[in-house]
């Protein structure tokens, strides 16, 4: 795996930081306004942004004095291309399955004259 997914797949990892991509789907949000669902101190949220950033996840910038978060949607490509990779067997129908071993394994009843 490429250093830069393992970075994303790290950052998605906790389930903080992926409620916060979550909010950020909706539209951009203030720094203060991601933190407010969270039982946690701002710095924290803060320690989490970082991670998120420095995955390529979201963006920050500075609008006055307002530091403001942005989803960065294409960031996820190469994580689901990967992933996509393993979708590509059919999923097993266990029900269809089992009816199957039951007709193969069901006692043979001797040919009639």
């Amino acid at each position: 795996m490429q250093p830069a997914l393992d970075t994303i797949f790290a950052a998605l990892s906790d389930p903080t930081r992926r409620a916060i991509l979550a909010m950020l789907l909706e539209d951009d949000m203030a720094v203060t306004d991601v933190a407010e669902p969270f039982a946690m101190s701002l710095a924290a949220i803060s320690k989490h942004l970082t991670i998120l950033t420095r995955a390529g996840l979201i963006s920050q910038e500075k609008r006055g004095r307002v530091k403001w978060c942005r989803l960065e949607p294409d960031a996820l490509r190469d994580a689901s291309v990967w992933m996509q990779g393993f979708g590509q067997y059919e999923a097993i129908n266990l029900d269809a399955f089992e009816r199957f071993l039951e007709q193969e394994l069901r006692p043979t009843e001797p040919d009639e004259p």
